[in-house]
């Protein structure tokens, strides 16, 4: 298996200094890009790392959108008020989604194994 750790820093330095030079810039007057590109950056890179798994397809998304939103909300077209509720109900949606049994587990989850069954008398309590 290929390890893409390595990569993360180096390219989220690389996405920082972009959106930090659009801004300084002045492309798209109003907007922080280095805010905006950090969450689509961690967005893709989600996948990039992770794959496609149940963590990866609620992560993934949710920062891209919430990329999206932030320059819409930068560029007026889009209040607070409506940002948030829409983050909100997305994130219920994509946990929603990640639900669904196609979808894999990601490979760091270990669940606890189960107590093996054994015939215990029920512990006695005081009062």
């Amino acid at each position: 298996m290929n390890n893409k750790a390595p990569l993360i820093v180096p390219i989220l330095i690389i996405l920082v200094g972009v959106g930090w030079l659009l801004t300084a810039q002045g492309f798209g007057p109003g907007v922080n890009w280095v805010w905006t590109i950090g969450l689509g950056a961690v967005g893709i890179l989600t996948f990039v790392v992770s794959g496609f798994d149940k963590a990866s397809v609620v992560v993934g998304p949710f920062f891209l959108l919430a990329s999206i939103l932030s320059v819409l909300r930068q560029t007026d077209h889009l209040s607070l008020d409506v940002e948030v509720p829409v983050l909100v109900i997305s994130i219920g949606i994509l946990l929603l989604v990640a639900q669904h049994p196609a979808i894999p587990k990601p490979g760091w989850y270990e669940p606890t194994p189960a107590a093996p069954e054994e015939a215990k008398e029920p512990k006695k309590m005081r009062l």
